[in-house]
């Protein structure tokens, strides 16, 4: 295969390339924002096999425009989608993001007011990867070269950064979003409208990512910022990420169908009040917590409101190491009808001697644990299954009015599907928001399904990793 000789450089949004015979470009179908840089790529007979488009932003963003299936798009550096643009992402498009450290780290970066309209299916997921993956869409709409890359190769790129109004808990009303120079004000989030829209992101495979922008600061592979429960987010898979898996800062985003597999650092964190929901998540040997959830930032510890997010139906599958899912800094939270499974610790709740912390979430009432299973974790002691930790020594939960109906019992999870007795047996809270689903089993999968909600779109899956 060798490179075409075209390389046409047009500061344009709307695409409108010229082919090799044309004497003019075509003009521009939205204003003109940012450089695109297109190359295509030819077989030994001249015909090309693939068009890649290069995305520097420039400080002016993408424009609204949409990112088409028919071509790679590779961004330069940070790439914005800036206040008020609208960037649409058509099913099956593959985005690769460029190497770099430091200021020269590659990630899509959604800024407060700004939408992404990225609406992948499970026969056309998007795919978010690095530009040394060479995954890729044949002119045909195959999907070429899937996942030729270790599946557990990470740092590659940056990854998907989203940005919102929504309610923060911290010391100012805004903060400047990790993984993003300071310098950057794109790069702020947090608000007060607990109902901003952000878009939509479903069916997205987030790959390779977690690039060091200095000082041991890498990106997440999904970052989320005062996002608001306008945005709809499900599907989403994050494979490989250098630090944490998804995050959480604040708001009150809300998610369905999470596959977090093979991060260097936590699966799911949360910090800042974070007040969401997540239902039907597949945690897969993250290097660290399954969960790590913190309630305000450091300068902001004892801050109100607290965080209080609701999941359920969680699979959480550790290697041998770390703990399930620690609670610290006042947050609260709730974990209902979810596995925990194969952590060298289970679940500790920070108690301190003095000044809040998430055992007062406990004894509030807003942090719940509740009908969950428990398998080799600490080797099933019973006393290390829920238990305080910090200044005071461990206290074992289990009886406590919020932790209730948890069991210690195999669930005998065959490709990520739980199939004990116990697993198909879930008792569904009351109360809980009409958003949720009810389902009557525990654990990420319906043992009865004829599938997984992970089939035919995932690395996960395609590597047959689980």
């Amino acid at each position: 295969m060798k490179i075409s000789n075209l390389f046409t450089l047009a500061l344009i949004a709307g695409f409108g390339f010229t082919s090799c015979d044309e004497d003019t470009p075509a003009a521009p179908t939205t204003t003109p924002d940012t450089s695109f840089e297109k190359k295509e790529m030819l077989d030994d007979d001249g015909n090309v096999v693939e068009t890649i488009i290069t995305i520097n932003d420039f400080g002016k963003g993408t424009g609204t425009t949409t990112l088409t299936a028919d071509k790679t798009w590779v961004l330069e550096g940070m790439v914005f989608v800036n206040e008020g643009q609208t960037l649409t992402i058509d099913p099956g498009t593959v985005i690769k993001g460029k190497s770099g450290q430091g200021e020269n780290a590659s990630a899509l970066v959604v800024a407060r007011g700004a939408k992404v309209m990225a609406e992948g299916t499970a026969s056309l997921p998007i795919i978010m990867t690095s530009e040394s993956d060479q995954t890729r869409r044949a002119l045909d709409g195959t999907l070429e070269n899937q996942g030729n890359l270790p599946a557990t190769v990470s740092g590659l790129w940056g990854g998907l950064i989203v940005l919102g109004y929504a309610d923060i808990t911290a010391s100012t009303e805004t903060r400047a979003i990790e993984g993003i120079p300071t310098s950057e004000t794109r790069g702020l989030y947090g608000g007060s409208d607990d109902s901003d829209n952000s878009g939509v992101y479903q069916y997205i495979s987030i790959r390779h990512g977690g690039t060091d922008i200095g000082a041991g600061n890498e990106i997440n592979g999904f970052t989320l910022g005062g996002v608001g429960k306008g945005t709809a987010i499900n599907h989403i898979e994050i494979i490989a990420n250098a630090d944490d898996g998804i995050e959480f800062f604040g708001g009150n985003a809300r998610v369905k169908n999470l596959l977090v597999a093979y991060c260097g650092d936590d699966a799911i964190d949360y910090d800042e009040g974070y007040k969401g929901f997540v239902q039907y998540a597949l945690v897969f040997e993250p290097g660290d917590r399954g969960g790590e959830h913190d309630g305000g930032p450091s300068d902001c510890e004892d801050c109100m409101a607290y965080a209080t997010p609701v999941f359920g139906n969680v699979t959480s599958i550790g290697k041998g190491g770390s703990r399930a899912v620690t609670f610290r800094d006042n947050a609260g939270g709730q974990y209902h009808n979810s596995i925990m499974y194969n952590y060298a610790k289970g679940i500790d709740i920070e108690d301190l001697t003095a000044g809040e912390d998430s055992r007062a979430r406990l004894e509030a009432g807003d942090l719940k644990w509740m009908n969950n299973i428990h398998w080799d974790l600490a080797g099933n002691d019973a006393t290390m299954q829920v238990v305080t930790g910090g200044d005071n020594p461990d206290e074992d939960l289990l009886g406590h009015t919020n932790v209730q109906g948890n069991q210690v019992v195999n669930p005998m999870i065959v490709k990520g599907v739980a199939t004990s007795v116990e697993a198909q047996t879930g008792t569904w809270p009351a109360g809980l928001d009409a958003w949720f689903d009810t389902p009557n089993y525990k654990g990420a999968f319906d043992p009865n399904g004829s599938s997984t909600w992970i089939s035919g779109w995932t690395l996960t899956d395609q590597a047959d990793i689980l």
